[in-house]
């Protein structure tokens, strides 16, 4: 038995996005987080799969935590672990509580320039 179709080397057809005629063989199927729609789109207006419509579909392994951590050994010039020193930026630049003994390490730089207009 053969094919129950015509070949449709002519035949033409409305992209269902535009509206405009192309050839039947020239329009493609839109694709929906992996389903295949009805609605057939032109060349121009066809796209693929969005990725973003596929979040959740598939699992994702993503672990956070390490296993047996260690500690920062490395010491600055405090004498303590240079990763934890603290920096404090309130009222209104550094500020730091010398009571509390957190550090006032931050310092502002700051630089004024000039603007000039070209009267035409």
């Amino acid at each position: 038995m053969g094919n129950q179709f015509a070949a449709g080397k002519r035949a033409l057809a409305l992209c269902d996005v535009c509206g405009l005629t192309y050839k039947l063989k020239e329009l493609k199927a839109l694709i929906v987080k992996t389903k295949t729609t009805n609605v057939m789109a032109c060349p121009d207006c066809w796209s693929p799969d969005q990725p973003q419509l596929m979040v959740g579909m598939y699992p994702v392994f993503d672990p956070q935590a390490l296993r047996n951590p260690r500690t920062d050994q490395a010491t600055g010039p405090s004498g303590i672990a240079s990763s934890r020193d603290l920096q404090w930026g309130w009222a209104p630049v550094g500020g730091g509580n010398s009571l509390a003994g957190t550090p006032n390490n931050l310092v502002s730089t700051t630089r004024v320039g000039t603007v000039t207009i070209n009267a035409i």
